[in-house]
């Protein structure tokens, strides 16, 4: 049976980004990614924003690992020539009475440490984007986007460069406590070819859950049912080029109240495609990125009155995107990131429940992961 330090479930940005942080100090680090390409779940079907850390309750890890994370994403992007564009966003007010709304979201952001925040006019407003209707909105300079996919390959080509070993088509179906190591049992292969799969198995002295979608399975092989994931759809549409001139970055609206997402927005891409979305709406299975998709309609309907100048005839759909959260359909609530040792194996470090803003926070978790790796193989 091999052996090796660190076994990191889940090629996503955080897994990859984990592996990039490791691989610095600590040798034989090992990811196993189910799927045959790193980061083909949430971490490429959302936005690609870099966000601020204004929405987050205060003292939270999303609070302060998105804050961090900001800067840091910038500065590995900047380092190692990732495409990135610190273009700022405007969260809007449409009615006179959401503006105490806006005033509170900005209170947040400062006390969470996010620098440059300031309540503006329609004057500021039209400058910044001429064809958005509103009344008041907060100006986020720190805001940026990036290609998340162009993330995630670079943090895995530098672990690997840094001597990682990085394996798709790697499910892992079995963890098993062994004292002084967790055996990982991995199937490796294409599921659709069931005669060509491999099991393997590898001692490992740390096991990292980045797992996403799917962690709540993961704690569970080490017997945890504490947790559980719900899949939350977010869909995706996309203004034809000829009209994409009708946005110039990031807006937003205010959050939604239920705090299921931040809103139907739009975004300008680094491509100058300009996206309207996400929604948000919790579906039964962790795969279903495209059943009942929404019409353009609601899209539109979703859109027009920030941006009134939109006709259904400009919007085409495009992708869409699952959210692993820990919140069930019954509940108006916002759950944090859970980044902890196993109750019971405390060579087992899960992180569950990580959404938005995890592409941003996803350099700051590995950081902090990173030191409680330290602590178990000291």
């Amino acid at each position: 049976m091999d052996q090796t330090n660190v076994v990191i479930i889940g090629g996503g940005v955080v897994g990859c980004a984990i592996a990039c942080e490791l691989s610095a100090t600590t040798s034989d680090v090992f990811l196993l990614e189910a799927l045959p390409k790193l980061g083909m779940a949430t971490s490429t079907r959302n936005s690609g924003v870099i966000h601020s850390g204004i929405y987050y309750p205060q003292g939270s890890l999303k609070a302060r690992l998105c804050v961090a994370g900001n800067t840091l994403t910038k500065q590995f992007c900047e380092r190692h020539n990732v495409p990135h564009r610190n273009c700022g966003k405007l969260v809007v007010a449409s009615h006179d009475h959401e503006i105490p709304d806006l005033e509170k979201l900005a209170a947040n952001g400062r006390a969470n440490g996010v620098e440059g925040l300031r309540v503006v006019g329609r004057e500021r407003i039209r400058e910044r984007e001429p064809h958005i209707s509103a009344i008041a909105a907060l100006e986020v300079p720190s805001t940026g986007i990036v290609s998340a996919e162009e993330l995630v390959k670079t943090y895995a080509r530098v672990a690997s460069d840094r001597g990682a070993h990085i394996v798709n088509s790697a499910r892992v179906v079995q963890l098993e406590p062994r004292g002084d190591s967790i055996e990982v049992t991995v199937q490796v292969g294409d599921p659709a070819e069931p005669d060509r799969l491999e099991r393997e198995t590898i001692a490992a002295r740390c096991v990292i859950n980045s797992a996403g979608l799917y962690s709540d399975e993961v704690t569970a092989m080490l017997g945890d049912t504490h947790y559980k994931i719900y899949p939350v759809r977010g869909e995706y549409a996309e203004v034809i080029h000829s009209r994409a001139g009708l946005i110039n970055a990031l807006v937003y609206p205010l959050p939604h109240a239920d705090m299921l997402s931040l809103g139907v927005h739009f975004t300008r891409t680094l491509w100058d495609t300009v996206l309207v979305g996400p929604t948000a709406r919790y579906v039964a299975d962790k795969n279903d990125y495209e059943s009942d998709r929404l019409p353009l309609e609601d899209f539109w309907k979703s859109a027009l009155e920030l941006l009134p100048e939109l006709k259904l005839e400009d919007l085409r759909l495009a992708y869409s995107g699952l959210r692993p959260k820990l919140v069930p359909p019954d509940q108006h609530a916002a759950a944090d990131f859970v980044i902890a040792r196993d109750p019971r194996y405390s060579r087992a470090i899960n992180l569950v429940g990580i959404e938005s803003p995890g592409l941003t926070a996803a350099p700051a978790i590995a950081a902090l992961v990173a030191k409680m790796v330290a602590e178990t193989l000291a």
